[in-house]
């Protein structure tokens, strides 16, 4: 389900002084996202499993690529698009800034780095505040990293055009349309005359002319794919991507996007998101149960439904709706850190064997999820409360480490060598984090 992050730092995006942006992680909208983009991936010669989708909560438009192969995209922009073909044609765009290595700068520290770490650097502001800089912590306050963001992701700025063109290539050999790609740029098109202050962070950070939009229009027409349609299945996914966006975003919207008739799967989603994001328990329980009802093999319903059942203090009834989750999409650690985060919390201090449980949980989920923060936070929870005091340093070390902490980092890994058998696995460990913060030192 949508979980909003912020275990590192609040992320400022100053084209929106005022307000937060964030990190959210979904696995139904990631997994729907993969699902469109494959043939993209495919057509590429890239691993679908080595570019990961990060979603930030955002009114803006905007996709950039960072640290590698990440893709990160606001929801602004995924809210602004009319079906699925729109968006993979931003993705084969961006998928061109990876494979022509555009995208350079800080993309050593940035390729060790979680998620919130990585935004946090691209505005300009987060390594110096994780290294305790008050002056960068001060600009905060004045919009100017904004300049510090454009700054960073700019360095594509003279790679538009040979994005665009891979794009157009990665569509045909993908035997996909390109006219998604087109009728989104066209979209974008208007804004050039505007000043720069009115302008969609795309269009700031990727320069869109009257000519881009043009050639883009010619190689997609030429096409012999430009008349073929995406699946009807991946528009109903998109409907449903865009209903779980509003309700988690706009709630109170939700009743005037969505007539009281429609009982499509996005509408009561979108109601059924809504009535919980507005804490109005009864009917949120009783519109997943409608969902659960019509599409009992769907696992995001039975997700949603634990993580309703968790915010709303019944932690304990979460776990039979995780477990069923969990055993539909075995593979999802964001699922499975769900789940253990329940029976972290249904297990408090005494049920070792329910802790045990969790533990096994977030080292699957882990491989699924190597830059999460959470679970190295979550592990160092249960290993705490097991009396295993070395690990859950251990665990405390690596945390700090992808949050740039590395101060802390050393600390939590000197404690951790010491409780730990030497030459053990996690001593080793141990033992690597120490080397990697010294090796940046030098």
């Amino acid at each position: 389900m949508m979980r909003f992050v912020l275990s590192f730092l609040l992320i400022f995006f100053f084209a929106l002084p005022a307000q937060a942006q964030t990190i959210i992680r979904d696995t139904e909208i990631e997994t729907y996202m993969t699902e469109w983009f494959a043939p993209i991936f495919k057509a590429a010669g890239m691993d679908p499993s080595q570019v990961k989708i990060i979603l930030v909560q955002s009114p803006d438009v905007n996709a950039f690529v960072a640290g590698g192969s990440n893709i990160f995209f606001y929801t602004g922009l995924l809210e602004k698009t009319d079906g699925p073909d729109e968006l993979i044609g931003v993705m084969a765009h961006e998928l061109g800034h990876i494979a022509g290595g555009h995208l350079v700068r800080a993309r050593e520290a940035l390729e060790h780095a979680s998620y919130e770490s990585i935004l946090g650097m691209i505005i300009g502001v987060g390594a110096a505040i994780a290294a305790g800089d008050g002056g960068a912590a001060a600009a905060i306050g004045t919009g100017t990293t904004s300049m510090a963001q454009r700054k960073f992701l700019s360095t594509a700025r003279t790679y538009e055009s040979s994005a665009d063109q891979y794009a157009l290539t990665a569509l045909d050999r993908a035997e996909m349309s390109a006219k998604g790609f087109l009728t989104f740029m066209e979209k974008l098109g208007d804004q050039e005359a505007l000043p720069a202050s009115q302008q969609s962070e795309y269009v700031r950070t990727h320069p869109l002319t009257r000519t881009r939009i043009d050639t883009i229009r010619a190689g997609a027409e030429k096409s012999v794919h430009y008349n073929k349609e995406v699946p009807g299945k991946w528009r109903d996914q998109h409907a449903r991507m865009k209903a779980k966006l509003i309700g988690f975003i706009s709630p109170q919207q939700v009743d005037w996007i969505y007539d009281q008739r429609d009982k499509s799967i996005g509408a009561l989603t979108a109601r059924a998101v809504a009535a919980y994001r507005q804490n109005r328990v009864p009917e949120a329980l009783g519109l997943i149960d409608q969902l659960i009802e019509k599409e009992p093999g769907n696992p995001y319903h039975h997700e949603l439904k634990g993580q309703m059942l968790v915010d709303f203090g019944r932690v304990r009834e979460a776990l039979p709706s995780y477990e069923k989750a969990t055993k539909m999409r075995p593979n999802s650690g964001l699922i499975r850190t769900a789940y253990a985060h329940a029976q972290i919390e249904t297990a408090g201090q005494n049920d070792r064997a329910l802790l045990g449980k969790a533990i096994e949980n977030l080292l699957t989920a882990q491989r699924a999820e190597p830059r999460s923060t959470r679970i190295h936070r979550l592990l160092a929870t249960a290993y705490g409360r097991l009396g295993q005091d070395g690990q859950a340093r251990l665990h405390l070390a690596e945390e700090a480490v992808l949050q740039r902490k590395f101060d802390y980092a050393k600390t939590q890994a000197n404690t951790a060598l010491r409780a730990l058998p030497e030459g053990s696995r996690e001593w080793l460990k141990a033992k690597d984090v120490l080397n990697y913060i010294e090796n940046r030192k030098k």
